[in-house]
This record gives C-alpha cells, sequence and structure tokens, in this order.
C-alpha cells in the first residue's frame, strides 16, 4: 500500500467510449466527498506533459453522464513510452500536487499508469474501451454503448439489403478483437461472422454458403466483419464476382464511439469510477478496476497485463449454429 493520497488527477487517454463522462462525474464527486481535490487532465497524457490541467468540482462535472465522448478529450502520447516522458509526467504530477490518478482507458493507458506507479504516483486504472479486449475485466466502458449503436446499423442496413436482395457485408470495429462482430452477429441474426481470432480466410466457404442459400430462396445474406478482418470493400468486389449476387459493404465506423452511453455503461462506469478513488483513499496503488463474476474486483495492473483474452467458445459455435 502506498500513501493516502490529497489531490487526485482524472485523464482519459487512447480512444474515446461513451461513458467515460460518467467515470469522471463519479471520480470527481467521490473525491470531493472524502475532502480531496480533484484535478482534470486534459487530451490524456499529451495534456500531462503540457500541463494542461484544471480544478473540477461538483458543478463543473454535472449534466455530462449523459453525454458521449470525454470532457477532458483524449489522444495518444508516442513521448511517453519514454523513460524521459514517464519522469516528466511524474515530475507535473507532483509538481500540481497529484499524488493520486485515475487513468480511463485500455491496455496502453494502463502501462503508462504503471510507470507513474513505479515514480511514486499512485495510480488506478479504468477500463474504458469500446472493444472488450482487456482482459482481467468482462466489461470495459463503452462496450454496451458501442454494440447496441452497430447492431441498430446493421438492422437497417438488413432493410435495404432485403429489398435489393443483395448481399451486404458490414464492417464494425474492434482493433484486433472480434467481440462487437460477434455479439451483433449473434443479435443481427447474420449469415456470416468473420471476427480474427476464429476466421481461416477461406473465403471459397462464404461463396458456397451464399450461392447455396440463394437457391433455398433466401432473398438476402448478412456477413458482419471484424475490423481486425477487414478488406470489406475488396472482399465485396470478390463475392460479387464469384456469385454475380449484388454486393455492398459498409463500413459503419467511428459512430460506434459516439452517442449517449446506455444504462449500462452510465451504472459500470459511475461504479468503477467510486471505487477507483476508494482504492486511492485507502493508499492502494497500481491497480486495475474490474468486473468479474458479478462483482467489482480490482488487479494489479502488470497482472492485468500479463493476462489473455479470448472470444467466448460457446458464443461463437452459438452464432454457427443459428446462421444455418
Amino acid at each position: 500500500m502506498a500513501n493516502k493520497v490529497s489531490t487526485i488527477g482524472i485523464l482519459t487517454s487512447g480512444g474515446d467510449a461513451p461513458g467515460m463522462n460518467a467515470a469522471i462525474r463519479a471520480v470527481t464527486r467521490t473525491a470531493l466527498g472524502y475532502g480531496l481535490k480533484v484535478k482534470g487532465i486534459r487530451r490524456g497524457f499529451n495534456g500531462l506533459l503540457e500541463e494542461d490541467i484544471v480544478d473540477l468540482d461538483g458543478r463543473n462535472v454535472s449534466d455530462i453522464i449523459q453525454r458521449g465522448g470525454t470532457i477532458l478529450y483524449t489522444a495518444r502520447c508516442k513521448e511517453f513510452t519514454t523513460e524521459e516522458g514517464q519522469n516528466r509526467g511524474a515530475e507535473v504530477c507532483r509538481k500540481h500536487n497529484i499524488d493520486g490518478l485515475v487513468v480511463i482507458g485500455g491496455d496502453g493507458s494502463f502501462r503508462g499508469a504503471g510507470k507513474l506507479a513505479e515514480r511514486g504516483i499512485n495510480t488506478v486504472g479504468i477500463p474504458g474501451t469500446i472493444d472488450l479486449d482487456i482482459a482481467c475485466t468482462e466489461y470495459t466502458i463503452g462496450f454496451d454503448t458501442a454494440v447496441n449503436t452497430a447492431m441498430e446499423a446493421i438492422d437497417k442496413v438488413r432493410d435495404t439489403s432485403t429489398s435489393h436482395e443483395r448481399c451486404s457485408i458490414i464492417e464494425v470495429m474492434g482493433r484486433h478483437a472480434g467481440f462487437i462482430a460477434l455479439w451483433c452477429g449473434i443479435a443481427n441474426g447474420a449469415e456470416d461472422i468473420l471476427i480474427a481470432e476464429r476466421y481461416d480466410y477461406n473465403e471459397q466457404s462464404i461463396i458456397d454458403n451464399i450461392i447455396r442459400r440463394k437457391e433455398s430462396g433466401k432473398k438476402h445474406h448478412i456477413i458482419v466483419n471484424a475490423e481486425g478482418v477487414g478488406d470489406s470493400y475488396e472482399m465485396a468486389k470478390r463475392i460479387e464476382e464469384a456469385t454475380d449476387i449484388e454486393t455492398r459493404a459498409t463500413i459503419i465506423g467511428h459512430i460506434q464511439r459516439g452517442g449517449s452511453p446506455t444504462c449500462r455503461d452510465r451504472v459500470y462506469a459511475s461504479t468503477m469510477g467510486a471505487y477507483a478513488v476508494d482504492l486511492l483513499y485507502k493508499g492502494a496503488s497500481r491497480r486495475v478496476v474490474a468486473h468479474k463474476d458479478g462483482k467489482f474486483v480490482d488487479f494489479d495492473i502488470q497482472e492485468a497485463l500479463s493476462m489473455e483474452k479470448d472470444i467466448d467458445q460457446y458464443l461463437y459455435d452459438l452464432s454457427r449454429r443459428l446462421s444455418r
């Protein structure tokens, strides 16, 4: 256990995720309830190095829980991957009397938090990423909103795909992880789901499925394609040429990052934010908040970063059974 803190800093790092504002609000108000000072660091570790730091109170985090994005802005910072940048970050924290730091982001953000902890700054990470790819937790802030946004978009593409009796390849986000694609594939009743964790790149089997289903009377064909597989536009050209069925590619893109967070994202983000402050107030450091087996828990940052995560095999098998 490290020393108890008197001033907590908050930053959001990496890709934005719906629910980050709910976490910022919870961190701020929980810390104020403990009698601590709170400072917001704009634009992630970039803003820390540039000392773009503002005071936060109960009023300037009001009316933000329903907003997507992050009021503190976010960025990626190459300089902070260097020892010089990490030393500078710790110096800035000390200069502004920040002895506790809440970092909201993904694995890269947690590595940065760990480096600050090594330099004497109490740190706690909160998993904020739509990709759901942090191994220590079953939930990450933003996933629920993003997957619902994607699901609604795919429903709309299905309508026009049916009207034109075409094949549609719909690419969703997730970086190298296929969780959004898998969940949407099941929720949207897709005929094929392509995720980097399982796709064997046997395009001929997809083509054969499309032809077989058309011959059985099916009027459309939906393929949900994960960002980690990609190549959607070129794939559409190849499938159309092989099947003589009009095929279109749609990349949903960054609308999955935006929008008002769902109830689950707001509640879980609020709980994780408060939990992070509870840890810091008790003198903890180098921790990551997680949701595991229905409970909010915490892990050592290095332990969390060493874990590996795979998709649920039962869900993947289910998606294949239901697509027949």
